[in-house]
């Protein structure tokens, strides 16, 4: 055999895709038992703790003035328990729901005053939208999240407001023009001023 031949023990460079290696690394770039064992554990605490989280806000039907406010301003349609869930019902449609469900998760956080109840809380919105592992992670720049990874350390009421107000930029710029001109937008000012207008 040559010395340009490979022999048959001869160890192979390792490939990217790494399909058994063991996964103490936190990219979640194998498959291997260790990972899966931690995807199911995650999954069920998940669902856990999610439960906590309506799937929309009570609220009344809202008037066609109502709905047409929310397309003169974000902050109308933010502020509108109603306008909130139809605008959450669209992001869904963008796969993009977690990012009102942060904003919401930390609105609550913001009002809760137990300091246990908090800390609490902050690790779970840490956990279910900042946390990389996560696959309803939020897009935050790396200056916000050094901030919340110093912040948890000692988690307040108020950990999270550079993200939110980073997500609620986010959703007013980027998703908010297209909610103007959706189906789902369009068709709920029709349906308000049609029934409007019968009674």
């Amino acid at each position: 055999m040559s010395r340009h031949e490979t022999s048959p023990t001869t160890v192979q460079p390792a490939s990217n895709h790494r399909p058994n290696a063991c996964c103490f690394c936190w990219c979640c770039c194998c498959s291997c038992s260790w990972n899966e064992d931690r995807e199911r554990a995650w999954r069920a605490s998940r669902e856990t703790k999610l439960e906590t989280i309506p799937n929309c806000e009570a609220c009344a039907k809202p008037t066609p003035e109502e709905v047409r406010g929310w397309a003169q301003s974000f902050d109308k349609l933010m502020k509108s328990p109603a306008g909130r869930n139809v605008f959450r019902e669209f992001l869904r449609t963008e796969y993009s729901e977690e990012n009102m469900l942060f904003w919401l998760a930390c609105e609550e956080l913001k009002n809760e005053c137990n300091t246990h109840t908090i800390d609490e809380k902050a690790r779970m919105i840490y956990e279910d939208y900042i946390s990389i592992l996560s696959p309803k992670e939020v897009s935050l720049d790396s200056r916000v999240r050094e901030v919340i990874n110093r912040k948890m350390q000692e988690p307040s009421s108020h950990t999270f407001d550079d993200a939110q107000l980073q997500i609620y930029t986010l959703m007013h710029r980027d998703s908010y023009p297209r909610f103007l001109n959706s189906a789902i937008y369009k068709s709920l000012l029709q349906s308000v001023s049609r029934s409007s207008s019968e009674s």
